[in-house]
C-alpha cells in the first residue's frame, strides 16, 4: 500500500471521491474485448541532475499493440491519461510499429485506453513509482572506484521493481531498499586522470491488462540520475 504526504485539503477530497490520477488511487487491470495484444510503457526521465520535483521530468510513452494474428495495429486511437490531461498516441512504423508520445513533468499515475473498429482495452492503471533522488555520494562526488560503492536513494514508497546502471553495469536488478552496494570496478576509470561516471537508478511498477490478449502489460518507471568521478587509478 502506498503512503503520501498529502495537504489536508487533498485528503479531504480523495476521501469525497478522489479522481482516479491521484497518486495513492492503486493499480486497475481495466477491461476490453480480449482481442488486442498491448505491450505499453510510460518511461520519465529527467531534465537535470538527482531531479527531484515533477517538473523536472518528461514522460515518454510508447505502445505496440498487435491483433490476435500478430499484425501491428496502424489505424484507431490510443490514449495515455494523467493528472495533466489526455495525451493522444501517433502510430510510427519507423518505432517498431509502436504508438508515441511525450509528457512534461510526471505525474506518476497513468491510465491506457485503446481502440480500434469494435476491438478495445479500456482503463488500464498503473499507480507509478514516486519519484527518488540520490542521497549518497554526492553528485560531483569523487570516488575510488578500485573499492566498492555504496549508492543510497530517497523515494517514499519501495517500487516493485527497480535496477541501476553504473559505466561498467549495464542495468542490473536490485531491490529497491534505499541502497545498493556497487562492487569494484564498477566505475570507469583511468591510471593518470580523473574521469567522470553516470550512475543511473530506475524504479517501476507494471500491471497486466485484464481485457487485453495474454502478455500484454503496461509498465510505468521514473529514472534518476547523477555523475560521479572516479579518482585515477595508478594500478591500472
Amino acid at each position: 500500500m502506498k503512503h503520501y504526504l498529502v495537504s489536508s485539503a487533498l485528503v479531504l477530497s480523495y476521501a469525497c471521491g478522489g479522481s482516479e490520477t491521484d497518486p495513492g488511487s492503486g493499480n486497475d487491470p481495466g477491461d476490453g474485448t480480449s482481442t488486442l495484444f498491448v505491450d505499453g510503457s510510460a518511461r520519465a526521465e529527467p531534465r537535470l541532475t538527482n531531479a527531484r520535483s515533477w517538473g523536472d521530468f518528461d514522460t515518454h510513452f510508447s505502445v505496440r499493440v498487435r491483433t490476435l494474428d500478430g499484425a501491428n495495429v496502424t489505424e484507431g486511437t490510443v490514449a495515455i491519461t494523467s493528472a495533466t490531461g489526455k495525451v493522444p498516441l501517433t502510430f510510427q512504423p519507423d518505432q517498431e510499429g509502436r504508438w508515441v508520445g511525450t509528457a512534461a513533468g510526471y505525474d506518476e499515475v497513468y491510465i491506457l485506453d485503446v481502440d480500434r473498429g469494435t476491438d478495445h482495452v479500456h482503463g488500464v492503471r498503473v499507480d507509478g513509482p514516486d519519484i527518488h533522488y540520490f542521497t549518497d555520494p554526492q553528485p560531483g562526488a569523487t570516488v575510488d572506484s578500485s573499492q566498492p560503492l555504496m549508492v543510497r536513494w530517497s523515494s517514499d514508497d519501495a517500487a516493485p521493481s527497480a535496477w541501476i546502471r553504473a559505466e561498467r553495469i549495464d542495468d542490473l536488478s536490485i531491490p529497491d531498499s534505499g541502497s545498493y552496494m556497487l562492487s569494484a570496478g564498477a566505475l570507469k576509470a583511468e591510471k593518470d586522470k580523473p574521469v567522470e561516471n553516470e550512475l543511473r537508478l530506475s524504479r517501476a511498477d507494471r500491471v497486466t491488462p485484464a481485457g487485453a490478449a495474454g502478455g500484454s502489460v503496461l509498465e510505468v518507471s521514473v529514472r534518476n540520475e547523477m555523475s560521479v568521478v572516479a579518482m585515477p587509478n595508478p594500478a591500472l
